[in-house]
Parts: structure tokens; C-alpha cells; sequence
């Protein structure tokens, strides 16, 4: 039986290491996919370490994966060998519980990831369900695709539903693997864009991913600042520290959002008063389903948003993790077979 690499993770905490196994066929209203290239995320963290409730090991991390199909299980209708598709974050849905009887997929409360739920795009293929698939356009390399599958869904999808408008003043707090994302969408939805990130170094790169101004929250009092400026309808909030989240509030305009993106354990302190007599919010954003997928690679490309990444082969998986991990990537990290 022929064999192919995947990079797994054997138990909790034991690290990833690089295996052979069998490669596997597809079942009924599946596709195998030959990987080309898969993102490393943050949230691969849930693999290696087994935080993610329910997670079975041996366990093949990732969720931002693009190739092509080389085979279909039964009952798969219009996908066919040789598209080039992807699978992000939601990998699959029930059909079944109240919410996706209403369509809302991504909430669904069996709803699946790859790297978590089955074996992920660490690996020279991996199979997935047909409804996670998202067609790539042939004008994005593979490398750059992956990462629009969850930190650009995960950007564009939450700011596309945030209610802000063109020329509304929306700030991006963050640059990092979602925020250098989240200020080119945010400039290309036509936003009157702002850069919160800490330190005046980082200001020359804010503007050439497109804020139209950048603020440092190390010399700088953020909410002060964007109050002058007429206050935020939106402050999109991709960084995990929810300290910063909690100093920005007081930015926000009438009926301004914070946006949450960013997950992180802590709690975003949010006195009474400060939402209640401009009528504030705070609000989170899950990803987004296949076809919201399609939807972010179809701007990308339309747009010119493209996500600055460091690729790795795939038998360096784990010094791409940890790459990724200490924060000094710039900005996402990509593994190729």
C-alpha cells in the first residue's frame, strides 16, 4: 500500500514528530487531498497540547490547507480530481442541530476541524468532508492561500458583518498573523483605517499594509486618540491580550463595536457605564464556512491582500511551530510536503 509523511502529535505535550503511514481512501461524501501547502496556526496549540475537549490521539494538526483532490468517496457531487480546493477552520457540519437547520454552519454543535476533530493538512494528504471545501482562485499561490483560510476568514468575514460601512472609522488592534491582515481588509473595504499595535517601529509597516493613520499604545492613550478622531465604529481585536482590549473600549463612538477575534483565557473588563449611554458593544467572530472561505481567497485576489508569510518544508514542522509560537514570525508561518 503506498505511503506518505504526516507530521503527528502522539500524545499531549509529547511534541510533533514526523511518521509514515498508509495513505487513506476516501468514505462516502469525502475527498482525499494532495497538500500543497498548510498554515501553522496559533490554534494548533489545541493539538499539541490536547487542550481541545474530546481530541483523539495519534492527531495530525492543521487547518489551513490547500491542494489538489486525487480522489473521491462516494455520493460527492460537482468536486472533481485535479481542483485545486481548500479546508479551513470549519471542517465539516451535522446538517441536523437547531443551528444548522437555520444554515448557520459554523455554530453547529458537532461542527468538526480538521487537525481536532480528524487528521489535518500536516501531512502529504489528508481527507476531508465535500462541505468543507472552498475552491482556490488559479491566481493565489498555494502559499499564500493558506493563511486566508483562517487568520483572513477570521478578518474579513468579522469586519464584512461588523456593521461598519465605507468611510466608517475602523481600527485594527493588532499587527500580527490576524492583525496585517485585518488593516489590509479594513483599507480595502474602503474604512478610514487605524493601527493600534505597541511600538513606534511598527508604524512604517502599518501604513504600507494601508492605515491611514497608526497609533502606539506604548506612548499613546489608544481610546483618547481615537475619540478625537471622531470615535471607532468598529475596533477589531486580534491580538490574545485582553488587557489591550479593555484599554480600547472607551475609543469606541456611539453605537461603536469591539470586535473580538483574538481568543485568550482572560476576561475583557468592561465597566457599566462605558457601554451603556454611547450603546457600546462588545461582541465576538467565529471564522467562517467553506463558502465564506471562497468568498476571502475571491477579495484577496480582487483586492491585492495578500498575507506575508515564512515557508517551511514539512519535515521542519516542528521548527515551524515553534517559530510560530515565539512570536517572531512575520507574520504567518506555511509548511509545503
Amino acid at each position: 500500500m503506498p505511503r506518505m509523511k504526516v507530521v503527528q502529535v502522539a500524545k499531549p505535550n509529547a511534541g510533533l514528530e514526523v511518521v509514515e503511514r498508509d495513505i487513506p481512501d476516501p468514505k462516502a461524501r469525502q475527498v482525499r487531498i494532495k497538500v500543497q501547502a498548510c498554515g501553522v496556526c496559533h490554534s494548533d496549540m489545541f493539538t499539541v497540547t490536547g487542550g481541545f475537549p474530546g481530541i483523539r490521539f495519534p492527531r495530525v494538526p492543521g487547518h489551513e490547507v490547500i491542494g489538489l483532490i486525487d480522489a473521491l468517496g462516494a455520493d460527492v457531487p460537482d468536486w472533481k480530481p485535479g481542483m485545486r480546493v481548500g479546508v479551513g477552520w470549519h471542517g465539516g457540519h451535522c446538517g441536523h442541530c437547531e443551528s444548522c437547520r437555520r444554515g448557520d454552519f459554523i455554530t453547529c454543535k458537532v461542527g468538526q476541524i480538521p487537525g481536532i476533530s480528524y487528521d489535518g493538512g500536516y501531512a502529504e494528504y489528508m481527507i476531508a468532508p465535500f462541505e468543507a471545501l472552498a475552491l482556490v482562485p488559479e491566481d493565489l499561490k498555494s502559499e499564500d492561500a493558506a493563511p486566508l483560510l483562517c487568520a483572513g476568514i477570521t478578518t474579513f468575514n468579522a469586519l464584512r458583518h461588523s456593521g461598519a460601512r465605507a468611510g466608517d472609522l475602523v481600527a485594527i488592534l493588532g499587527i500580527g498573523g490576524l492583525g496585517h491582515l485585518g488593516v489590509q481588509f479594513a483599507n480595502r473595504m474602503g474604512f478610514r483605517t487605524i493601527a493600534i499595535a505597541r511600538g513606534a517601529e511598527k508604524g512604517p509597516l502599518a501604513t504600507k499594509l494601508g492605515a491611514h493613520r497608526y497609533l502606539d499604545s506604548t506612548t499613546q492613550n489608544v481610546a483618547d486618540e481615537l475619540t478625537k478622531l471622531g470615535g471607532a465604529k468598529v475596533i477589531l481585536a486580534t491580538v490574545t491580550d485582553a488587557k489591550s482590549m479593555s484599554a480600547v473600549i472607551g475609543g469606541l463612538g456611539v453605537d461603536g463595536k469591539l470586535l473580538v477575534v483574538g481568543a485568550s483565557g482572560e476576561p475583557i473588563e468592561v465597566p457599566p457605564f462605558m457601554v451603556i449611554g454611547a450603546r457600546r458593544a462588545v461582541a465576538g467572530w467565529p471564522s467562517g464556512t467553506s463558502i465564506d472561505s471562497e468568498d476571502t481567497l475571491k477579495f484577496s485576489v480582487q483586492a491585492g491582500v495578500r498575507a506575508m508569510v515564512e515557508v517551511f518544508p514539512l519535515g521542519q514542522a516542528a521548527e515551524a511551530y515553534q517559530r510560530m509560537m515565539s512570536g517572531k514570525a512575520r507574520f504567518r508561518v506555511v509548511l509545503t510536503p
